[in-house]
């Protein structure tokens, strides 16, 4: 039978920005960050179901969606700023070359000042997002029939990716450790030279386990990807949203070697919740790729939208401190998670993340079958992430979104537990 949960308690007051005087500097004081996750603590879901985007808007009034990988955030400030006074002016016109230019050089500068890499401007361009720039260099950097090897489980659109362009996958299984997620280098070479691999398509943080590999990880992976002469195209798009002490590594600022056969592509989207406007950039180290993408229109590597490069370049000259105050509200959400699946329902196990703000559930304990994402949206109201997705190594798991609100969370969380006992 199903479980029909308790109606969700409406917030004392809406709030959907912070103090328009704030002025973004590097960090937020303590005072900030009280601010901002006050503001937080109030969203309305009736406000989120309101808003033009498909998380909340893909299901019923009754369901609370965790799915789909973005915040429920209102986006910082500056960013908002920025926005306001582009479409303020009345006309949204094509980004300017100028633009463009401000994107890929902030964009370095990032990577210098963040990550202590220096990826020449030079060798910088810009895509519509980052599937789509992954997508893009897969097409022009292999052939048919050309093997990838990506870890699983793994990112869905990427996997999809693969099968409709021919290029088999090869899985770099993570590995369910005492520890955390893992993964067997020896195999992973093993694997690469029996099939003829021609590219590592590396998802880092990594896309659904939330794991960020270490130095020594990425050494190995390295070594691999230079005794076989691999590409290697580098996801980061979650770099920006490490917790501390935790520290993401750039796969090209290993060595200029490693740089030169690797493309870096990534996004404020993640990090600054801006995936609606659809912006993203590419350091493309490897000169073969370089030339063959520079002899390319470019139209065929899309172009970000004038939105795109202004929140783009807003978040990352702005917005840090909004930024670092969401890292705290999100940690503290990622503790409330682990703390409930402990103490009300041990069945469902989980890694901590060390990076994004999805985590990733291990449900094959409840004895749900394949897809228990199906069972808690049936009979608990909560949409997740079917595991299925992500295969291979994906069945009996979910993956489950926890930037939003506090007490949202605790409400999701709440009928998970509850479905979960009433099925048992």
């Amino acid at each position: 039978m199903k479980d029909v949960p308790a109606p969700f308690p409406a917030p004392n007051s809406v709030k959907t920005h912070l103090n328009a005087k704030e002025n973004p500097v590097a960090s937020l004081d303590a005072q900030d960050d009280a601010r901002l996750a006050a503001e937080l603590d109030r969203l309305d879901p009736a406000v989120l179901r309101s808003g033009p985007g498909k998380k909340w808007r893909d299901d019923n009034g009754s369901v609370l969606p965790a799915w789909i990988a973005d915040m429920d955030f209102p986006i910082a400030p500056a960013i908002r700023r920025r926005l306001s006074a582009i479409a303020g002016g009345g006309a949204l016109g094509y980004p300017r070359s100028a633009d463009l230019r401000e994107l890929r050089e902030r964009f370095a500068l990032r990577m210098a000042e963040r990550y202590d890499w220096k990826p020449p401007v030079g060798e910088v361009v810009q895509f519509t997002g980052v599937t789509q720039g992954v997508h893009a260099a897969l097409y022009f950097a292999t052939e048919p029939g050309d093997p990838v090897a990506m870890h699983t489980p793994a990112f869905g659109p990427f996997r999809q990716g693969l099968a409709g362009l021919g290029r088999p996958l090869v899985p770099i299984p993570m590995i369910d450790t005492r520890t955390g997620w893992a993964f067997d280098a020896d195999r992973f070479a093993h694997d690469v030279a029996a099939t003829g691999c021609r590219v590592l398509l590396l998802v880092n943080p990594h896309n659904p386990t939330g794991r960020m590999f270490t130095r020594e990880e990425l050494r190995a992976l390295a070594e691999v990807a230079d005794r076989h002469d691999l590409l290697v195209i580098a996801d980061e798009v979650h770099a920006d949203l490490a917790f501390p002490p935790d520290e993401h590594i750039p796969f090209a600022s290993l060595d200029p070697e490693v740089e030169a056969r690797t493309i870096t592509i990534t996004s404020a989207a993640k990090a600054f919740n801006l995936a609606g406007t659809r912006c993203a950039v590419g350091h493309v180290g490897c000169a073969r790729l370089r030339r063959r993408l520079a002899g390319l229109p470019a139209e065929v590597l899309g172009e970000p939208s004038t939105f795109g490069v202004h929140a783009s370049i807003a978040a990352w000259t702005e917005a840090d401190g909004w930024l670092t105050s969401v890292l705290g509200y999100l940690a503290a959400n990622r503790r409330l998670v682990a703390e409930t699946l402990r103490e009300e329902l041990p069945e469902i196990t989980m890694h901590r993340p060390e990076a994004t703000y999805l985590a990733w559930l291990d449900c094959r304990a409840l004895g749900w079958g394949s897809d228990p994402a199906r069972r808690f949206r049936s009979h608990c109201d909560v949409r997740l992430s079917s595991g299925t997705g992500f295969d291979p190594g994906g069945e009996g798991f979910v993956r489950l979104n926890f930037a939003t609100s506090r007490p949202i969370l605790q409400e999701i969380l709440r009928r998970m537990v509850r479905g979960a006992r009433a099925e048992s």
